[in-house]
């Protein structure tokens, strides 16, 4: 059996390996699928193991490569996918116990992607209840348990994509695919000590896929790098009938060099880690001094002024209400497991028309003077900490959990998810409790490829994404 620690390589090592036949998609899959099994319940991070479907998918790259049919760099390589996408014949389960049985006869776009590049799907990952529409509070919000970091098991892995977080943590898996209307791919990658990029919206097709809020939901990748983060963007990215947000914006990924052509320009956002934990705040600094050994920094940066978070609530209120009347007006609700998740669908059902369309009408001037703010400043990105604290221990509300991080500074977490903006979260250090702290770079509408270079970059620098946590 090859070791536990192949599973933590990156996708280009990996892939080398299986290209030149030294790894056989087979023994990396049953690698993947027994510690799946073996430890991601100590995690909670695991809904299905696709055992059949995955030795199956293994076994024909096995024979295309040795065939001579190698189709790119995910081929043979294994993967995990959040529960609210939908793989053809297993519990696409959205996290809630309503759907438990819930399954679908096709593949979801992202997926049918991945099988298309030669990708195995190895595991439906946990997510929390919905995504987390109905308001949760507290680690709990998923029948499968509350989702743990592998960096310290008895704090939270982060929502809503909680189980690839972990599971790409604890190298049960090499990348997986989660999913972000506002948080849900940053906030577990920041702490789980990972890498996840948020794509611009519509980069990326959402069909068969859970919707939370058809006009802010996004899929993307969670990995060990930035570099493999580009790797399977280009997989997933590009237009689809089945999805009429998609827009016809294929990605190509290309490696980043040593030496970038230009000095790049980093905005860094005013106040915003005054409100954050001071070792948070400290290895922010620490980032930014990094930043600047390759890209000219500006400090004190303030976005264009908008209404981000109060128009970004609205929406998915609006939006989650529609989406989940039916089960709201059943009664079934009751059955999720967060106490506030049971009553949480309610107040959306009684959302003003005239407020909704207020906040939808906010989204253009605001989206235009956006791409202003980047053009005039010439900022390739904006460096921000993805979290202002560590994780949160798993059995207290979040609001209970910290009270020295009051936040504070621009909203730029709303604003990007409000506006579709790419981002990119990168580890960059530790916190209490030896957590992870981390470290975002969000860019310009459709420039994913400048925002996964300078998180390349500042991996060249750092070995943070090199950690491994202990026990795993």
């Amino acid at each position: 059996m090859i070791p536990a620690e192949t599973l933590y390589l990156p996708l280009a090592e990996l892939a080398a390996q299986v290209r030149t036949r030294r790894l056989d998609p087979v023994d990396l899959a049953e690698l993947a699928l027994q510690r799946l099994e073996a430890l991601g319940p100590r995690l909670g991070a695991v809904v299905t193991v696709t055992r059949e479907r995955a030795l199956a998918e293994a076994r024909a790259a096995r024979a295309e490569i040795a065939a001579g049919r190698y189709r790119g760099p995910l081929h043979g390589i294994p993967y995990g996918a959040k529960d609210l996408i939908a793989a053809a014949g297993y519990p696409t389960t959205w996290g809630a116990q309503p759907y438990r049985e819930q399954r679908f006869a096709e593949d979801a776009t992202v997926v049918a992607r991945l099988k298309a590049a030669g990708a195995v799907l190895v595991a439906k990952l946990a997510s929390v209840e919905l995504a987390g529409g109905m308001g949760y509070e507290q680690a709990n919000a998923s029948f499968t348990g509350p989702g743990r970091t592998p960096w310290n098991p008895e704090f939270w892995s982060g929502g809503s994509s909680s189980g690839p977080g972990a599971a790409v943590a604890a190298g049960l898996v090499p990348f997986a695919i989660g999913s972000e209307t506002w948080g849900s791919i940053v906030t577990p990658a920041a702490f789980c000590g990972i890498t996840g990029l948020r794509p611009t919206y519509g980069r990326v097709s959402r069909a068969g896929a859970m919707a939370l809020s058809w006009t802010m939901d996004k899929i993307g990748p969670m990995c060990r790098t930035a570099e493999d983060a580009g790797v399977i963007l280009q997989a997933i990215a590009g237009p689809d009938p089945r999805d009429d947000a998609s827009a016809d914006r294929p990605y190509r990924h290309t490696a980043t060099p040593a030496r970038p052509a230009r000095r790049p320009r980093i905005g860094v956002l005013k106040g915003l880690a005054e409100g954050s934990q001071p070792e948070v705040r400290r290895n922010f600094e620490a980032s930014v001094q990094r930043l600047s050994e390759f890209a000219e920094v500006t400090r004190d940066v303030t976005l264009p002024q908008f209404p981000y978070g109060a128009a970004a609530s609205m929406i998915i209120d609006a939006e989650a209400a529609s989406i989940f009347e039916e089960l709201v007006e059943s009664g079934r609700v009751h059955e999720l497991t967060a106490p506030e998740d049971r009553i949480g669908g309610y107040p959306g059902q009684v959302v003003f028309a005239k407020d909704y369309l207020r906040a939808l009408r906010i989204r253009t001037p605001a989206a235009e003077a956006m791409d202003r703010f980047f053009a005039e400043t010439g900022f390739d990105a904006v460096a921000h900490p993805t979290r202002g604290t560590v994780s949160y221990p798993v059995g207290k509300k979040f609001s209970e959990a910290y009270t020295d991080a009051p936040g504070g500074g621009e909203p730029i977490s709303a604003a990007s998810n409000l506006l579709g903006l790419p981002g990119i979260a990168i580890p960059n250090g530790f916190g209490r409790d030896n957590l992870p702290t981390s470290l975002s770079l969000t860019g310009r509408a459709w420039d994913e490829a400048k925002v996964i270079a300078l998180a390349a970059q500042y991996q060249r620098r750092t070995d943070w994404h090199t950690r491994r946590p202990n026990g795993f």
